[in-house]
């Protein structure tokens, strides 16, 4: 009797998945996008968090025009240099 249960929670995963999809399709112009994919490649935790954060800011309504790409790389850089100085301190 547990499989009913699941099927409800696999589509509404399906539908969460869906709707973060078209948040970030909105939020993020087109050479921004393809930059994201070629990060989430290479570096999954990275792309997810950059993910997370303009979400974040689509949701909130502090986000009034789409990440185009050099936005995208200042995110990009300022995440990774925070990543940086933090393995920095642990040595």
């Amino acid at each position: 009797m547990s499989e009913p249960s699941q099927k409800p929670s696999e589509k509404e995963a399906s539908e969460r998945r869906a709707a973060r999809e078209g948040i970030l399709r909105m939020a993020f112009t087109s050479e921004a996008r393809q930059r994201l994919a070629n990060v989430k490649m290479v570096k999954p935790e990275l792309a997810a968090s950059i993910e997370e954060y303009v979400i974040q800011l689509a949701s909130g309504g502090r986000l009034k025009r789409a990440v185009d790409d050099e936005q995208l790389k200042q995110m990009l850089l300022s995440l990774q240099e925070k990543k940086r100085e933090m393995k920095i301190r642990r040595i």
